[in-house]
């Protein structure tokens, strides 16, 4: 020891199990056991240290580096030189013991919370085609908690969230200590450490002067300084947005038009809107699904004229993917882009006019809505302006939940036929009803099928369905299956909706339906749009006149081409297609 007390000599802090005085020693503690441990086996030793530290290099090096993006990942990203690994080097080397240990621990710990940001722009990017915001996504865990304990049951769900809290705080505590562990090696070796740091930040600066690369990725890295501007910006837009946005929801092109000037080309229609979950554009277009959907949907509009109905499709751009739903129906209802759990609270807390809550302002028409998928209170009501709402605890279903659909859409629509549209509205008045289908959400497994109407009964048919139908790990783990069987239960929704119209439809009846966003990117695809199919469907030939100079493709399957609009413009469209008199509200 050089003669220095224990404690005080530079290479004695780093010495691994010992503490000051070497008082662990003396109360035979753990550390006492790996000293001699050493003592005996000082070979093991060795090798047990130098692996223990080319692991603590990887995992702050990898987490220095990692990317936010599963596309992102690749070997020959994990071959750069992170910039803030020079930095924080040269930092630590010019500390004393106590500030450099302080400062590693915090820095570690810091790496640590940024790695996790960045697994969750991983998966939010895989999933909702979006990274995710530290402001407002925090509540979409309890939905994802929800959602795999329908898919996978009680105990796997309990058992996956204990894991990823575990994960989580092993992360945070395993780059901190390894930081720590590097700071007390480059102090260990101060002149090699610091003749090392400069010959890093040389070829770090040359590197990224002359942008060299390695299979088209830059050697020089600063992808953690990167990701903490970036994620800063993201706070700041999104603080922004709030407050811009509560000024535009107030400006609303219908916001003070009378109700006898609303949809009076509608006056006397049976008038219904339905959205099917996850059904995208690439549902219709995709090689491997669109096959069996396009089929469905050229049987199904043959079916239809049979019976009398046409119908015009387009394409909508949704303000969400893979999930959120409601950001799709409250954008398509509203007018606005709702695009974040921010924006939707915000409309939905204004007075801001819906396309539903236009027929309810009219007088003219009865409002109800039929909503499988909502299992608990349920407030929007007020803002969709839908005087009666049936939940899934409402439709008297004593069959089995198709994983995290309460009930098959074929059942659904057969309870709205009872409960709703099979009995009279209120006298003088027509009816506007708003349907939510569900079959179509992850992770497709089981599906139902259809069965004859009138065996529905109360739902019990499907227990056998149910039983023999694929089990939603299996589907979840192999993409090829998800693909296969997401189009299968679009082709069982779309089936199941349209049967319903030929079966109950009437001479005034106007259905519009449409998909709310694509399904996640593992079955889209990366790089797929966010675009998905919307028809409108009915038997007299005015109501679809009204939208002739859309450009819409006749029949329930849009042309590549058809017309493309985002969502948030079709409550407007549709509002003035129908004789509705713009008195716009200023905010």
């Amino acid at each position: 020891m050089s003669g220095k007390a224990a404690g005080h000599a530079e290479p004695q802090e780093a010495s691994e199990g010992e503490g000051p005085g070497g008082a662990s020693g003396a109360r035979g503690g753990p550390r006492t056991w790996v000293r001699r441990w050493r003592g005996r086996h000082p070979g093991g030793a060795r090798v047990v240290s130098v692996s223990v530290t080319v692991l603590a290099v990887a995992l702050v090096v990898g987490a220095l580096v990692l990317p936010n993006t599963v596309v992102g990942l690749g070997p020959a990203k994990f071959t750069r030189i992170p910039g803030e690994a020079v930095i924080g080097a040269a930092v630590l080397l010019a500390l004393p013991r106590r500030p450099r240990v302080a400062l590693a621990a915090v820095s570690g710990a810091l790496l640590g919370a940024t790695t996790v940001l960045n697994l969750l722009d991983m998966g939010f990017n895989q999933y909702l085609g979006r990274p995710f915001n530290v402001v407002l996504d925090w509540s979409l865990f309890g939905d994802a908690e929800s959602y795999l304990e329908d898919s996978l049951g009680r105990t796997s769900t309990l058992a996956a969230v204990t894991g990823v809290i575990i994960l989580v705080l092993l992360l945070l505590v395993l780059t901190a200590l390894a930081t720590v562990r590097l700071a007390n090696l480059l102090a260990r070796h101060n002149g090699t450490a610091t003749r090392g740091t400069l010959i890093a930040g040389v070829v770090w600066i040359t590197c990224s002067s002359l942008g060299l690369q390695i299979s088209g990725v830059p050697i020089a890295s600063d992808r953690t300084a990167t990701a903490l501007r970036i994620q800063a910006r993201r706070v700041s837009a999104t603080l922004k947005d709030e407050a811009e946005f509560r000024k535009v929801a107030r400006v609303d092109a219908f916001g003070n038009t009378p109700g006898s000037q609303l949809v009076p080309d509608l006056r006397g229609k049976d008038v219904v809107f339905t959205f099917i979950e996850s059904y995208g554009r690439s549902a219709v277009e995709d090689p491997i699904m669109a096959p069996g959907v396009d089929r469905t949907l050229d049987v199904r509009t043959k079916a239809l004229a049979k019976a009398g109905f046409h119908a015009k499709s387009g394409w909508l751009t949704s303000a969400t993917y893979g999930g959120s739903s409601w950001l799709g129906h409250s954008t398509t209802m509203s007018g606005l882009w709702i695009s974040n759990q921010q924006r939707y609270r915000t409309v939905m807390a204004s007075d801001h006019l819906s396309l539903t809550e236009a027929f309810e302002k009219t007088g003219a028409f009865d409002t109800v809505g039929v909503m499988p998928g909502v299992q608990k209170g349920w407030p929007e009501q007020k803002w969709y302006g839908l005087k009666k709402v049936y939940n899934a605890f409402q439709l008297g279903y004593q069959g089995p939940k198709f994983s995290w659909s309460t009930m098959p859409d074929q059942y659904a629509l057969q309870q709205y036929q009872e409960r709703v549209h099979s009995r009279k509205p209120a006298a003088g008045k027509s009816r506007m009803s708003l349907l939510i289908l569900t079959s179509s959400h992850q992770p497709w497994a089981p599906i139902p099928k259809m069965v004859d109407w009138d065996r529905l009964g109360d739902g019990s048919v499907f227990k056998g369905i149910q039983a023999a139908g694929n089990k939603p790990a299996d589907v979840i783990a192999d993409t090829s299956k998800s693909r296969q069987e997401y189009g299968k239960s679009i082709q069982y929704s779309v089936t199941a909706l349209t049967q319903w119209l030929e079966r109950y439809g009437t001479d005034d009846t106007v259905l519009v339906f449409l998909g709310d966003h694509q399904p996640i990117a593992r079955v889209s695809g990366n790089h797929a749009s966010r675009d998905v199919p919307v028809s409108i469907v009915a038997k007299d030939p005015k109501v679809l006149d009204k939208v002739s100079g859309w450009g819409w493709t006749d029949g329930l399957r849009p042309a590549h081409d058809a017309p493309v609009w985002k969502m948030s413009s079709f409550r407007d469209r549709f509002l003035r297609a129908y004789g509705s008199t713009p008195h716009p509200r200023k905010g």
